[in-house]
């Protein structure tokens, strides 16, 4: 009942330890000995990246050490999305693909496995923010080039979607 989509956002920022949390329910390591996920994934290929923009800059979630590495510094926020609240929301979490992991799929059908991939860790991350008393939308109006480019990501890689966490205003 309480998974919804919400476009209005507080400037607060997101405590670390929830921030945590979230990354974890999103796509953790829930099964050490095996190093599966809390979401299921294609073919039981890992083609999915997390990334984390928020004020102070851009993070990897790398779910293995459960941690975030640097990956830009600067607020890209505004960058990640064609609508005016992701600039000032405290986090926006873009999906990026790795196209080069998916060497049995056509170029052409990556961007479709790689999008359900990304729709169960977008429900994950509703869950979680339902459970918390958190705002979220996921959200495909996204500039996918420009956000690339920023990102600069390498070769096949891809953004896939994003979405914005935040508490309501």
């Amino acid at each position: 009942m309480l998974r919804r989509s919400i476009r209005e956002y507080a400037a607060r920022p997101l405590p670390l330890q929830l921030l945590s949390d979230l990354l974890w329910a999103a796509n953790g390591v829930n099964r050490p000995a095996t190093g599966d996920r809390t979401a299921p994934y294609w073919r039981h290929i890992m083609v999915l990246d997390i990334y984390a923009a928020m004020a102070e800059g851009v993070w990897l979630y790398e779910p293995k050490g459960h941690t975030l590495l640097p990956h830009l510094q600067g607020d890209i926020r505004a960058d990640t999305g064609l609508q005016d609240f992701v600039g000032t929301a405290p986090l926006n979490l873009i999906y990026v693909a790795h196209g080069e992991r998916m060497v049995d799929v056509a170029a052409q059908d990556r961007r479709l496995y790689a999008s359900v991939d990304t729709g169960f860790i977008g429900q994950n991350v509703y869950l979680f923010c339902a459970s918390e008393g958190l705002a979220t939308v996921f959200r495909g109006a996204v500039p996918y080039d420009k956000l690339a480019k920023r990102l600069q990501l390498p070769g096949e890689q891809f953004v896939t979607f994003a979405q914005t966490v935040g508490y309501p205003a």
